[in-house]
C-alpha cells in the first residue's frame, strides 16, 4: 500500500538517520522518489563499484530493470518518516542512524 506523506508528517530532525537502499532488491520502481517529500531520492545508472557488489540474482535484477536504481542523493534532508520505506514494493529500503 501506497501513502502519500505530507512534509508535516516528517516529525524527525534532518539528519538524525538515513535511507538505506538494497542494491540486491532494488527495481528502481521510483516510489521512494515520489512518497519523499524531501527530494531524499533519485533514480540513476548503477556506478561500475555499485554493479560489481551485487550478488548474482541482484545483477539479473538490475539489468532486467535497466541497471538504474534508486540513489540517496540527500541523506542530510531525510526527516524519518519512513514514506519510502512503505512505499517501496521491494522492501529496498530501511533507515538506520546517521554516522556522527
Amino acid at each position: 500500500m501506497i501513502h502519500s506523506f505530507e512534509g508535516s508528517d516528517c516529525k524527525g530532525a534532518p539528519g538524525k538517520v538515513v535511507p538505506v537502499v538494497d542494491r540486491n532488491r532494488c527495481e528502481a520502481k521510483a516510489a521512494c522518489v515520489a512518497a519523499c517529500p524531501h527530494a531524499v531520492f533519485e533514480i540513476r545508472a548503477l556506478t561500475a563499484v555499485d554493479r560489481a557488489a551485487l550478488s548474482w540474482r541482484g545483477r539479473l535484477k538490475a539489468w532486467a530493470h535497466g541497471r538504474r536504481q534508486a540513489y540517496v542523493v540527500r541523506p542530510h534532508a531525510c526527516r524519518a518518516c519512513g514514506a519510502c520505506v512503505e512505499s517501496c514494493p521491494e522492501d529496498a529500503i530501511r533507515l538506520a542512524a546517521a554516522d556522527g
